[in-house]
């Protein structure tokens, strides 16, 4: 039978290399385990020899990369072909109205165009459309923030040992117009996104949200408008962008006719986004800008 080593060195090619379990071995496959992550190296169930094998194959690799063309992207590098299969995510969805966009990731959800579930809903207003949704189809939902209006609200802290409760993996903030605390972006590094109906970073900020966005857009005489996908920081619509789709502002337009467009482009970039997160397809340039692999070719980034 081909040797481990020499099965490894096959697959390692011009900086992109992959290593794959030998099929016709059930044992050897059983025996083989690694994982490669921002230059880490992990084995389990691995023999002595095999794990040399292995961090030589990862050291000849590095000596490429670092001598014919530098590293552009943190993140996988290399998989295991039989790696096990990726649990499902849970998942955490802020509203504060209908939840358009959150009935969008839940039926991705349930047709398996999303590799996760809606594990709790949070909203600042009690008998929002979306959050009678998600009663409807038994989530839970948290009341957040705490405030004049709203006693029975959570803190902070509460909510984030709350969101712990459930084992929450991902936030979705889908027309949540509350400011996200410091903490909680903290709690969840480059674990929350957002929806904007915009093309940011024009028309984003503090008091841009909804039919807002679209009067502004239309009065500018942009000729192109769209959804924008961003992570979460502390401050409104600042964060870094994972995807966009582009919509034209027609001659004729009014906000109305706009929003409706936008909001069509909107149920679409957020489930591919919420679905390349959920599949771990998320990979983070050296400069800090977050790209998406592409399913159908992983050479492919968006």
């Amino acid at each position: 039978m081909e040797s481990l080593s020499s099965a490894i060195a096959k697959r390692v090619s011009l900086g992109s290399a992959e290593i794959i379990g030998l099929r016709q071995s059930k044992t050897l496959a059983a025996r083989f385990s690694c994982s490669f992550f921002n230059q880490k190296v992990s084995f389990c169930r691995t023999c002595s020899a095999d794990k040399l094998a292995l961090r030589n194959t990862w050291n000849s690799i590095n000596h490429f990369q670092s001598s014919s063309s530098p590293s552009h992207f943190e993140g996988p590098q290399l998989e295991d072909d039989m790696v096990k299969e990726l649990r499902r995510k849970k998942l955490g969805i802020f509203v504060s109205g209908g939840g358009s966009n959150f009935r969008a990731i839940y039926d991705a959800t349930i047709n398996e165009l999303i590799h996760g579930d809606v594990s709790v809903l949070v909203t600042d207003k009690a008998s929002c459309g979306g959050a009678e949704y998600a009663r409807d189809k038994g989530i839970p939902v948290l009341l957040f923030p705490k405030s004049k209006s709203c006693p029975e609200g959570l803190s902070s802290m509460d909510l984030i040992n709350a969101l712990r409760a459930f084992e929450v993996d991902f936030l979705l903030l889908a027309g949540y117009l509350k400011l996200i605390p410091i903490e909680l972006v903290q709690a969840y590094p480059k674990s929350i996104l957002n929806i904007h109906p915009s093309l940011l970073p024009a028309f984003g900020g503090k008091g841009f949200y909804g039919m807002k966005v679209h009067k502004g857009v239309i009065a500018s005489g942009a000729r192109y408008s769209g959804p924008t996908v961003h992570f979460v920081d502390e401050h409104y619509d600042t964060g870094l962008i994972l995807a966009q789709k582009v919509v034209p502002v027609l001659a004729n337009d009014t906000p109305e006719q706009l929003a409706a467009r936008v909001l069509q482009e909107e149920h679409k970039v957020y489930v591919e986004a919420v679905a390349a997160l959920c599949d771990d397809r998320i990979v983070w340039r050296v400069d800090g800008v977050p790209l998406i692999r592409s399913k159908e070719n992983p050479d492919e980034y968006s």
